[in-house]
């Protein structure tokens, strides 16, 4: 019994053996066949699209005209003539001073200058007679050039009077205190019986035209160069009469009803933000926009015959940051591209190198996606979003 089993226990490790290797050699066989199978792999073929390429910059609106009201001379204001938050248009009595003082000083300038006229014909006639009697001898040249002074001397005093009428007539014309432009004035900063001084700092009021109105935005001036390279080289091109229409997105994330037009580029750059300001003009008849309001501008740069347009979806970063995308080769393998992108356009990013028109662009399936792994392509599907209440 002991021989037979001592005999036997060689076989028996034998046959375990031989089942263990058939068995790792049938999962072998099993796992090589089903890596040989390659992924389905969902792709969409590029096209080349016409892409508007437009920027959104920060801004904030500024009046179109802003008129400090202030006296220009001196007296007791009588009495305001307009409502606070009203509109006013150029011309309009906003204010009143005191004119008595002022026409005072016009009656007298006024009465200086008829004194003044009224003794010119005699100093003239007086001045012919000696002209004559000193060709013939009768008066001496002392007197002839005594009468010629006194009426050069008169003359003189007419023009000084003149002037002195025409200044108390201005003076008495600001008086009134008038609107110099057309808009919405705002509040006054003194009540009738106050005392002005002329040209005083602070003004009486202030008025502001909001239709139109300004956008002041600003863009950095590495954008303005980029932009300056990509239209010489062709990349892109301008828009023609649309290139300098404006939309505006408001502070609640709305977009304003009227576009703006581009007026200009500032000349020189903020040396401390290293910005450029651009001006934006917006119609405004409703006045919904008041100044002050921080807003974005949405500019257009140019426009792309040739744009190449790839979903989000399709793009990966690697551990430096660095964009790629996996595309099918000829031969159905899988090939890695390093892209350089330009922007977001539509949720989706414009490429502008990596990617050309006809590339099959791997959208669904990237987890088993490696380069150079052999990959089966099927027409990309997007999924379906899921309908409203769902699962609950």
């Amino acid at each position: 019994m002991n021989q037979n089993n001592r005999f036997s226990m060689p076989k028996i490790i034998f046959v375990l053996l031989n089942a263990l290797l058939f068995m790792n050699g049938c999962g072998n066989g099993n796992q090589q066949t089903h890596q040989g199978q390659s992924p389905n792999v969902g792709t969409i073929i590029l096209e080349p699209e016409h892409v508007v390429l437009e920027t959104q910059l920060p801004g904030r609106t500024s009046a179109y005209l802003m008129a400090d009201i202030r006296p220009q001379v001196n007296g007791v204001l009588q009495k305001r003539l307009f409502e606070e938050g009203s509109l006013v248009k150029a011309g309009d009595v906003l204010y009143q001073i005191d004119p008595a003082p002022y026409q005072a000083a016009v009656e007298q300038a006024r009465a200086a200058v008829a004194m003044s006229e009224a003794t010119l014909p005699s100093l003239r006639s007086r001045e012919e007679r000696f002209k004559k009697l000193l060709a013939i001898n009768a008066v001496g040249q002392q007197d002839y050039d005594d009468a010629y002074a006194a009426l050069q001397q008169a003359e003189a005093q007419l023009q000084l009077n003149r002037a002195a009428l025409k200044t108390a007539t201005i003076n008495l014309s600001y008086t009134p205190i008038k609107a110099p432009v057309s808009g919405r004035i705002g509040k006054s900063s003194v009540t009738p019986g106050a005392m002005l001084t002329a040209y005083q700092s602070t003004p009486l009021a202030v008025i502001q035209q909001m239709d139109p109105i300004y956008v002041d935005v600003t863009q950095s001036a590495g954008e303005i160069l980029q932009l300056r390279r990509n239209l010489e080289s062709g990349h892109i091109s301008t828009n023609g009469e649309q290139q300098n229409q404006v939309r505006l997105l408001l502070q609640d994330g709305t977009t304003y009803a009227l576009a703006g037009t581009l007026q200009f580029r500032d000349v020189s750059v903020d040396a401390t933000t290293g910005t450029v300001t651009l001006r934006i003009v917006f119609p405004n008849p409703d006045h919904e926009l008041l100044p002050g309001m921080f807003v974005q501008a949405v500019v257009q740069e140019g426009v792309t015959d040739e744009g190449i347009l790839v979903p989000q979806q399709a793009i990966s970063r690697n551990p430096k940051g660095e964009p790629f995308a996996y595309v099918v080769g000829p031969d159905n393998a899988a090939e890695y591209r390093q892209l350089t992108l330009n922007r977001e356009v539509d949720h989706k990013w414009l490429v502008t190198d990596g990617l050309s028109a006809g590339d099959r662009v791997i959208m669904d399936g990237l987890q088993s996606v490696r380069a150079g792994v052999s990959v089966n392509p099927v027409p990309w599907e997007p999924k379906a979003a899921p309908a409203s209440g769902q699962g609950e």
